[in-house]
């Protein structure tokens, strides 16, 4: 069975997995992350998207030994660690762009890629960054208004301290 080391949410696990285990299965069953939903399971529908090396997949359509010697971040892992939400997550909720949730996680990791790539997008942009990620509740407009104003917060940061920046690309240590 093959062994995989994968650092996720800044812990490093060790494991032997099924060569067909998907990653959403893994940190779900194996790892007790279970923020990340099991959406469609045939990446139709962005629930379960999480960070690899920083940039968005949908974990349903990546084996977890693909994930080996990767460094996976979901949407626990986001925040200061003092039990402050991350930006994305705050203004999701001041903007009320959730009803069930069930999209969240998925649309907050969709998010955080785009504005790591795009610090300052056009509402246009916003849809577009998130055009793989359904929500079938809130018709989007208080998404967009979310991720916009996640943006501005993180655009004010001061220096090095951008709240919830993450390295650009990373991998197990």
């Amino acid at each position: 069975m093959p062994r995989v080391r994968v650092k996720v949410d800044g812990a490093t696990y060790r494991d032997e997995v099924e060569p067909r285990l998907l990653l959403v299965h893994y940190l779900r069953e194996r790892l007790g992350k279970v923020g990340t939903p099991v959406g469609c399971d045939t990446t139709n529908c962005g629930a379960c998207t999480v960070l690899m090396d920083g940039l968005s997949v949908k974990s349903c359509s990546v084996l977890a030994v693909q994930a080996d010697e990767r460094e996976i971040t979901t949407i626990e892992g986001l925040g200061a660690g003092n039990g402050e939400p991350h930006p994305l997550q705050r203004a999701f909720h001041e903007e009320h762009a959730l009803q069930c949730g069930f999209c969240t996680p998925g649309m907050i990791m969709a998010a955080l890629d785009l504005l790591r790539e795009n610090p300052d997008p056009s509402d246009a942009q916003i849809r577009e960054g998130l055009e793989g990620n359904l929500c079938r509740c809130t018709g989007y407009q208080n998404i967009v208004r979310a991720v916009r104003r996640a943006a501005e917060q993180m655009r004010r940061a001061p220096a090095g301290e951008a709240p919830g920046v993450l390295p650009q690309k990373g991998g197990v240590a």
